[in-house]
């Protein structure tokens, strides 16, 4: 890996730190496979969501469709 610095003169600590971050992202791009899918979170699941039983149609049924607060 070639770094060089095309405008400025950093300190040597600001090298090392730039330098650090480039090899933290390229650590973390390789760590999973490629197409390798990421797990999903729960609270974007829309399971949770409709956990409980929809109501039976009957008299009474639109007073159980709203939702609760």
């Amino acid at each position: 890996m070639n770094i060089k610095v095309v405008r400025g003169n950093p300190t040597p600590e600001e090298l090392a730190a730039a330098l650090a971050v480039v090899r933290a992202r390229a650590a973390a791009a390789t760590s999973t496979p490629p197409g390798t899918p990421t797990p999903r979170d729960a609270w974007s699941d829309p399971s949770r969501i409709a956990r409980a039983r929809l109501p039976h149609p009957g008299p009474s049924a639109w007073t159980r469709t709203y939702w609760p607060s």
